[in-house]
């Protein structure tokens, strides 16, 4: 009789694990659609100065503004994703 109790305790904890993938994977597809739904209003904002700067600037000057762009974006994204590392393992820790 224990061996059924822990069959369906294995059996009720995969559900378990499946539903929260399954969550997961709708929370995330959720987020990419609406991303790229408001995407071309995102791209819309830049300033008429800023753009008019951007393109006077030349080869080098918008290769610069690339690499720039991108350098300023990996402090904020490593931020970002530590501390929700730091959250899942304390979260998984817990239990």
């Amino acid at each position: 009789m224990r061996t059924a109790e822990r069959t369906s305790q294995v059996g009720s904890m995969e559900t378990a694990k499946h539903r929260r993938a399954r969550s997961l994977a709708r929370l995330v597809s959720g987020c990419l659609v609406l991303l790229l739904s408001v995407a071309p209003h995102v791209a819309a904002q830049g300033c008429a100065m800023c753009y008019q700067n951007a393109a006077a600037s030349g080869g080098q000057g918008r290769a610069a503004l690339r690499h720039g762009i991108l350098i300023l974006l990996a402090p904020g994204l490593s931020l970002f994703s530590g501390i929700f590392v730091l959250i899942y393992r304390r979260r998984n820790s817990a239990r």
